[in-house]
Order: structure tokens, then C-alpha cells, then sequence
């Protein structure tokens, strides 16, 4: 059973869509389950000024991709980095064990797209 804040993301998503201009974009999938999210980033004195999500996936998937973009929103990249799948989880009340691997893939496209923009940008 979904929570009331996962059912809330989940009808009403924060921050879907993507970024033309994006300065790094992540992608990460799991062929078991189907799910595959995109997180695009705007980037500005190594904040995280503006953060889009494309997810194609169950609710739990979709529901974490909006929590997770208005918790980096406004963090610096080393903050964002140190963003777990149980910060995502508590976040959100909770999510049923077998959908705890969606949390995991919206850190991990995460953290893609920042260690993109990092490598680009040395």
C-alpha cells in the first residue's frame, strides 16, 4: 500500500518534463521491471538551479522521480550527491519492499548526470 505523499506524486508530479538546454542528463533503467529514468540538470555555480524528470515506470517510479527533483533542487552538487534511496524513501512515508529498487534508480540517474557535468566540466 502506497502512501498519502506517494499517491500525491504520483497524480500530480513536480518538475516532469525535460530541459532543452540541460547542462548534464542521466539516464538509468532496470530490465527486470521496465522502469527507465531520465533526470536533466541545470546547472549554475554548482548548484542545481533547475532538475526534470521522464520516467517511464509504475507509480512508486514516477512518484520518485518527482520527490527526488524537489529535494536536489537548490543543492549544491556535492549535496546532491550524498542523496541516498532512503532519504527518498522516508520522504516520501515509506514505499512496499518490492518497490524500493525504483528509489535506487532515480538516485542513481542522479548522481549520472552530476558525475557527467563534473567530468565535462574539469
Amino acid at each position: 500500500m502506497y502512501s498519502q505523499k506517494v499517491i500525491d506524486h504520483f497524480k500530480n508530479p513536480h518538475n516532469q518534463g525535460s530541459i532543452a538546454d540541460a547542462d548534464a542528463i542521466g539516464q538509468e533503467g532496470n530490465p527486470v521491471c521496465g522502469d527507465i529514468m531520465k533526470i536533466y540538470l541545470k546547472i549554475n555555480n554548482n548548484i542545481i538551479e533547475d532538475i526534470k524528470f521522464e520516467t517511464l515506470g509504475c507509480a512508486a517510479a514516477i512518484a520518485v522521480s518527482s520527490a527526488l527533483t524537489d529535494i536536489a533542487k537548490g543543492k549544491t552538487l556535492d549535496e546532491a550527491l550524498l542523496l541516498t534511496k532512503d532519504a527518498i524513501v522516508e520522504d516520501l512515508g515509506g514505499l512496499p519492499a518490492p518497490k524500493i529498487h525504483c528509489s535506487m534508480l532515480g538516485v542513481e540517474a542522479l548522481h549520472s548526470a552530476i558525475k557527467q557535468y563534473q567530468t565535462n566540466h574539469k
